[in-house]
């Protein structure tokens, strides 16, 4: 299974995955919209399994995640927001939806510097309450009284990125931490101080900081999740 960055010619099957699940549907352009807009924030899981025919064949995919960030959010703190998710039937119950979510949630902290996640669930969705609370840590908020086309609530729901901050703390901190170390002493002549195998001269080292960029990673299966999920708008 591979989980990418969603690409515009992906657009026609992340809209029928969208139709097979769910009942709220877009059109293309909206599609087009976030993927144009927020290119890093939306993704798809692909299932590479299937052997192509042809360098032509359309990959198999079978979840997505869409997401943008809020361009005037009304408490002024940048923020994303997860306008749908999706996984197909025959793909649940192996922890998609969990790794679509999280790699949408490192890609808006690492790329807009995103204080936090928001999203809408039904009130009759369970089992995605039951992903967004229990296993990504969601807090519910109030009620939006018919939210949905046909008249249901939704629950307002958020959750902080604090999490992303640490770990990016921490890798600066073990950068620091072992930046300028020798890392082996001098060979040959440059590693003697004289005739008679004298003691090897010690330079004086100057402490330089390393790094590297934080990128969005791969995500480690949490073998655990086993929640089913419908998705959200």
């Amino acid at each position: 299974m591979d989980i990418r960055q969603l690409r515009p010619s992906d657009i026609p099957h992340v809209q029928q995955t969208n139709i097979t699940n769910l009942p709220e549907n877009y059109f293309c352009k909206y599609y087009l919209y976030h993927a144009l807009s927020w290119p890093q924030l939306s993704y798809v899981a692909v299932d590479v399994s299937r052997p192509k025919k042809t360098p032509y064949d359309a990959p198999k995919i079978v979840g997505y995640v869409l997401a943008k960030m809020e361009e005037d959010p009304a408490d002024g703190i940048p923020h994303g927001h997860i306008t749908s998710l999706s996984v197909m039937r025959t793909h649940r119950r192996l922890g998609l939806a969990e790794k679509l979510m999280r790699q949408s949630q490192r890609a808006m902290f690492e790329t807009y510097s995103a204080k936090y996640v928001s999203l809408h669930v039904r009130v009759s969705n369970v089992a995605a309450l039951a992903l967004y609370r229990d296993t990504l840590g969601f807090k519910q908020g109030g009620v939006e009284e018919k939210y949905y086309a046909d008249g249901e609530d939704a629950y307002s729901m958020r959750m902080e990125l604090d999490y992303l901050r640490n770990e990016a703390l921490d890798q600066e901190s073990d950068d620091e931490s072992t930046a300028g170390q020798d890392e082996g002493g001098e060979v040959g002549s440059a590693g003697k101080a004289g005739e008679g195998g004298a003691e090897a001269k010690k330079e004086k080292k100057r402490k330089v900081r390393v790094g590297r960029g934080l990128g969005v990673g791969e995500l480690v299966e949490r073998n655990e999740s086993t929640k089913d999920t419908n998705g959200t708008s």
